[in-house]
């Protein structure tokens, strides 16, 4: 059995890269996958603490379904939004978009 704080490290981890590609990175794709290591780590932490703190139940796993869930559903609008920004301004660049339109 691997210990807890194994599962930590290596959730905090993600969740730190995550939060390093959002802040330094331009580009709204790359800035769409560290929002998804960050979902990702958050997964992490509700099943290994689903797993340590109650085995018998799966509240834990039921939330980071959801959580997957809810996780594709920004993906999709996401990519759908970048999509058209590409389309009215030829790039992808978070600084490029500086003007909102109706």
């Amino acid at each position: 059995m691997i210990p807890l704080h194994y599962i930590l490290f290596v959730s905090t981890g993600l969740f730190f890269i995550g939060m390093f590609g959002l802040f330094t990175r331009r580009n709204m794709i790359t800035m769409l996958m560290s929002v998804e290591l960050i979902l990702n780590s958050v997964n992490i932490n509700f099943v290994a603490f689903n797993k340590y703190l109650y085995p018998e139940k799966l509240a834990g796993v039921f939330f980071s379904l959801f959580i997957i869930a809810i996780a594709a559903a920004e993906a999709a609008v996401a990519i759908a939004i970048i999509i058209n920004l590409y389309r009215n301004i030829r790039s992808i660049d978070v600084e490029a978009a500086d003007e909102l339109k109706f």
